[in-house]
């Protein structure tokens, strides 16, 4: 069942706050002038970083052999990433040979879920209708209940047990004669499914140990039963093994509240292809004469022209994802700065609705026109015609907005004129 709040905000304190977004504003319009600026900085330098690099790639033909006649050169290598390194998690007490081991957790809880409905009243007065939903979900981290609206479902989270999400790498991995660095052996991700292999004695301590803590719980509840609820977690089995999971709880096929689910996996040898600098038996980063650094590996078969190709259109997908989040920080950062001029009418809404919408589309075209500037003569240290190509579309979008807007205002005039005298 939905909780529901309403709360009113006056006039006076609407306009106040509309004065304290100025500096917010002002704030998300300069951060993402910056982030333009930065971004067609990185996007070039990457740019260039990965062409050197591809131009000085060789392909190394034998890991399996060190080849000193390769050392100092960037390379493109295929051979089985391997590791005879046996690996324990310490907490569960079990492992195995693996490159890595890999635990995830996620705790059964209740959340809280807010949706707002907004209405201007006459005199500037507004309203905010604020109703708050419950559904109880699986997370990566526990939920603190305690500020909940609901008074209902104040403090009806908890956990049976915190379990520390957890990963075990293998120091030494082979990559046919060479020994991989971590930061290649981290991009490794051929995982498969661990089953737990618990000792029957830690299964028993832990089973005691989670038995107790629900049994706690229970008697902090206030609800009819309890009593019952508390009989049967005595009886109860509360640790569960199924394939790779281990399931803290009265039932697996049905949660509960404060249920914990830990799941593992391993890391396993597999192919792949790599492009790092030889440094003697292992790798290191090569660093190009811009200064930016490169290696990488992928899993898999690759040729060096299928990595690089992959490589910058991770580097354009990056680029135009930071400059629309820089575009809409620019327009965003606007609104922030001149929305007190809406606020200031609110006494009217249809009026204030009107000027609203108009504030919305002059600091869109503005913060679009500026946002290209930027980007522009962020362009003019790097690609001089493509900046003079965006500047002439700024230019254009200006005088459309600059000129064809004083030829609609003048028409409307003249309309209302006529209107005028016609009446």
């Amino acid at each position: 069942m939905a909780y529901t709040e309403t709360t009113r905000t006056g006039y006076g304190t609407r306009v106040k706050n509309s004065f304290k977004a100025i500096g917010t504003g002002f704030v998300l319009f300069l951060g993402g002038t910056a982030l333009l600026w930065w971004n067609e900085g990185r996007a070039v330098k990457t740019d260039d970083m990965l062409n050197e690099a591809e131009a000085a790639t060789v392909v190394m033909e034998n890991p399996e052999k060190v080849d000193q006649s390769l050392d100092g050169e960037l390379v493109c290598a295929t051979a089985l990433a391997t590791t005879e390194d046996s690996l324990v998690d310490q907490q569960f007490g079990f492992g195995a040979k693996a490159i890595a081991l890999k635990r995830t957790v996620r705790y059964f809880q209740v959340e809280e879920h807010a949706k707002k409905e907004t209405k201007k009243k006459l005199g500037g007065e507004e309203e905010t209708v604020t109703t708050y939903t419950y559904n109880r979900v699986w997370t990566t981290t526990p939920i603190n209940s305690a500020g909940f609206h609901d008074p209902g479902y104040r403090k009806r989270n908890f956990v049976l047990t915190t379990v520390e999400a957890n990963d075990v790498w293998a120091k030494n991995v082979t990559f046919g004669a060479y020994t991989l660095p971590d930061q290649l052996i981290h991009s490794i991700s051929s995982t498969e499914p661990l089953q737990p292999t618990i000792t029957q004695e830690r299964m028993k301590s832990m089973n005691e140990d989670i038995r107790n803590a629900a049994i706690r719980n229970i008697g902090q509840l206030n609800s009819v039963g309890k009593e019952s609820m508390a009989r049967n977690a005595q009886q109860a089995d509360f640790i569960h093994v199924n394939n790779n999971e281990l399931y803290i709880g009265m039932s697996p096929s049905s949660p509960a509240v404060g249920d914990v689910k830990v799941t593992f996996e391993k890391i396993m040898p597999a192919k792949v292809t790599l492009i790092s600098k030889v440094n003697g038996n292992t790798f290191g980063p090569y660093k190009a004469k811009n200064g930016y650094t490169f290696q990488t590996l992928v899993m898999g078969e690759k040729s060096a022209d299928e990595i690089y190709e992959s490589e910058h259109s991770t580097n354009t997908i990056m680029t135009w994802f930071l400059r629309i989040l820089g575009i809409v920080m620019v327009i965003g950062g606007l609104k922030g700065i001149f929305g007190f001029l809406e606020t200031l009418l609110m006494v009217v809404p249809f009026i204030a609705n009107i000027l609203g919408w108009g504030v919305g589309v002059i600091c869109t075209v503005v913060g679009v026109v500026w946002s290209l500037i930027v980007i522009a003569i962020a362009w003019l240290f790097y690609r001089p015609v493509l900046a003079i190509v965006l500047l002439a579309i700024a230019g254009v979008l200006i005088w459309i907005f600059a000129f064809k807007g004083k030829d609609k205002l003048k028409e409307l005039s003249k309309r209302s004129k006529k209107q005028l005298v016609q009446s």
